[in-house]
């Protein structure tokens, strides 16, 4: 008896693929269609030699390799999938589905194909964390659990080992979600702020692309709502699901929410229908910081009834949380670096600042998203005590500061470089001991580096440098 993966495939013998993007998430894919049989034509905007002999394999495979600034050019292929970042409306391929071609994404295909119950995670911050938590947590359960989306491997080329008993996790950007016409069981909206504004043609659109993670549901389906953030409590309104919210904010009737013991401590409870229970003390939660409070909240809503809270008391007792989110890279000479090089946005710089109790020394600029900093600036004016700008972005940054009631340039005093580590380098040396050194941008890295991994990596191999 065949898979469903198997079916699809099948499905596809005698037709025209082309995919569109040969980067981490498509190049699976690629390998996955070739060896089933299928014509590929593999399309990149960079040339042959920016491969490393990826292009020289996947010809040696059977692929039509379209390499170069016209390699979107001419798409009539009856199948295209389109790489994550690439918007479905480029003329390229609006041309193309006008003429016949079904547009799709190694996601979209994903959900048709897995025969295991989905989770997923989607919002402006939090997403990676929330959807790690989730899935460690399922492990420490007992569950087997595949990661997937936006982290972990790309999961449609391994459908055919998932099995129906399984559970899949996955992290799913806007991007993604764009045109996605299925939902998942349970899904999970972190939180929502503008974000991604350089590539959505407005808020609107960033926000109706995240409805979908939700808008496809039924009515035995699970929708888990942020209540604290406008945006998310309102999608209350049209979730064809049940709603579980959480908040940190207010007690709930039912949800997940804080509230304190009866020693006074506050913890993370679940109320429903049978009453209310104390789950998690927020003292046993490692991770520092209120935003993975709500990152663990959000996690709790989704698995109520999948995991014990037993399990969750000890799973939070140890973990450390992920790379590149507020992670302790060294301390030196008294002072401690931390590595936030995840966020890429004004929210998710603010809540890294949030995290600790004395004012910081931030490193913060990239890439511009033509996301506002003016929220930022009040903020940074009363957490930070010394600021140092890079990229695109320091003078905005540099100027929602100057902008904001009450900033003291004698009490914040801003510099700007135009070297990431001569940057990191001038925070070195103004920092005393008991300092801490944050870098958390506010930004993408596409101005120096290619990812906001490759810029954390970039971070610690320069902070572990440093010499006593």
């Amino acid at each position: 008896m065949r898979s469903t993966i198997q079916a699809y495939l099948s499905g596809l013998k005698g037709k025209r693929v082309a995919v569109i993007g040969i980067g981490i998430s498509n190049t699976p894919l690629i390998r996955l269609l070739l060896r089933a049989g299928i014509s590929v034509t593999a399309c990149d905007k960079r040339s042959r030699e920016a491969f490393s002999g990826l292009a020289e394999e996947l010809e040696g495979l059977g692929a039509q390799l379209r390499l170069g600034e016209d390699y979107l050019e001419g798409l009539d292929q009856d199948v295209i999938f389109r790489t994550p970042g690439m918007r479905p409306d480029v003329p390229q391929l609006a041309k193309a589905v006008r003429q016949g071609s079904t547009l799709t994404s190694e996601m979209e295909v994903f959900f048709q194909v897995c025969p295991c119950p989905i989770i997923a995670v989607t919002g402006s911050d939090g997403k990676t964390t929330t959807t790690t938590i989730i899935a460690e947590l399922l492990k420490a359960a007992g569950r087997r659990v595949h990661v997937g989306g936006n982290i972990g491997n790309p999961l449609l080329p391994e459908a055919e080992d998932i099995q129906p008993e399984d559970i899949a996790v996955l992290e799913l950007s806007s991007f993604q979600l764009m045109t996605m016409k299925q939902s998942p069981p349970i899904a999970v909206v972190t939180n929502l702020a503008p974000n991604h504004l350089d590539v959505h043609t407005s808020m609107e659109e960033y926000v109706d692309a995240k409805r979908n993670i939700f808008a496809y549901q039924h009515s035995g389906d699970r929708v888990v709502l942020n209540w604290d953030n406008e945006i998310t409590r309102s999608f209350a309104d049209t979730a064809p699901g049940q709603v579980t919210p959480f908040s940190r904010k207010q007690a709930l009737e039912r949800g997940v929410y804080i509230g304190t013991d009866s020693s006074g401590k506050e913890a993370i409870w679940a109320a429903d229908d049978h009453g209310r229970r104390l789950v998690l003390p927020l003292d046993e939660i490692l991770l520092p910081g209120v935003h993975n409070v709500e990152n663990y909240m959000a996690a709790i809503a989704a698995l109520d009834g999948m995991v014990s809270d037993e399990v969750i008391r000890a799973f939070a007792k140890s973990f450390g949380g992920v790379e590149h989110r507020i992670e302790l890279v060294r301390t030196l000479n008294g002072v401690r670096y931390y590595n936030d090089s995840i966020a890429s946005s004004p929210s998710r710089t603010t809540a890294g600042l949030r995290s600790f109790q004395e004012k910081v020394i931030l490193i913060a600029g990239g890439y511009d998203k033509h996301i506002p900093f003016d929220a930022l600036g009040p903020e940074i004016t009363e957490r930070v005590k010394a600021l140092f700008l890079t990229g695109d972005t320091a003078p905005k940054i540099r100027a929602a500061v100057e902008a904001a009631p009450g900033y003291d340039p004698e009490a914040l005093p801003i510099a700007d470089y135009a070297g990431f580590e001569e940057t990191i380098l001038a925070a070195h040396r103004a920092a005393q001991p008991g300092d801490v050194v944050l870098l958390s941008p506010a930004c993408a890295s596409f101005d120096k580096f290619k990812n906001f991994m490759e810029r954390g990596a970039a971070f610690k191999a320069i902070v572990n440098s440093l010499t006593p």
